[in-house]
């Protein structure tokens, strides 16, 4: 079972890069902002659809935020691919030996704190080239004047992150835990 697991996830990210087309040469800026940032507990279990190029995916995530620490949970298929804990210094991940390289827990940190920390913690930690940009229900991660990184609040459980660098975008659903309050 673990092979099979594997294996179509294997399929999947040579598909998508296959198909994708060549990477821009920009990096987005790393967060790493602090647990106690958010400015209150969460625990919220999710439900993640990815689409890169023509692939979509579901994932299950389970979320948890207090004032010392971060801990994310993904499920592929009923199995824990990884495991992430961010306790404002350090990054610990565990991860399965299915899951593929390309998935990265620095930019699974990275769209959780972008998407759910204030606006005022994520620009204190921008470098001088980048741009946080809030306007409704939309939120902007610029350099020179692109657009990179944008998050989108469908509605009280709902949110929308689309990376113009990696070519992805993410749906996050809250399915239980209550609505999100970024």
């Amino acid at each position: 079972m673990h092979r099979l697991i594997a294996l179509l996830l294997a399929g999947v990210l040579l598909a998508g890069c296959a198909t994708r087309p060549q990477k821009p040469a920009v990096e987005l800026p790393a967060l790493r902002l602090a647990p106690a940032a958010l400015g209150h507990d969460l625990a919220v279990q999710q439900r993640l659809v990815f689409r890169f190029g023509p692939h979509v995916r579901e994932l299950d995530a389970l979320l948890e935020v207090d004032a010392t620490d971060v801990r994310l949970a993904v499920q592929a298929m009923g199995r824990t691919g990884v495991q992430l804990q961010w306790d404002g210094k350090a990054l610990v991940e565990q991860r399965a030996a299915w899951l593929p390289a390309a998935v990265r827990g620095e930019r699974v940190l990275d769209d959780v704190q972008f998407s759910l920390w204030p606006a005022d913690a994520i620009r204190a930690v921008l470098p001088a080239d980048w741009t946080l940009v809030e306007q409704g229900a939309f939120r902007e991660l610029r350099r020179n004047g692109q657009v990179w990184l944008q998050r989108e609040q469908v509605d009280a459980t709902t949110l929308r992150v689309r990376n113009g660098v990696d070519d992805y975008e993410l749906t996050i659903e809250s399915v239980a835990g209550g609505a999100l309050d970024p």
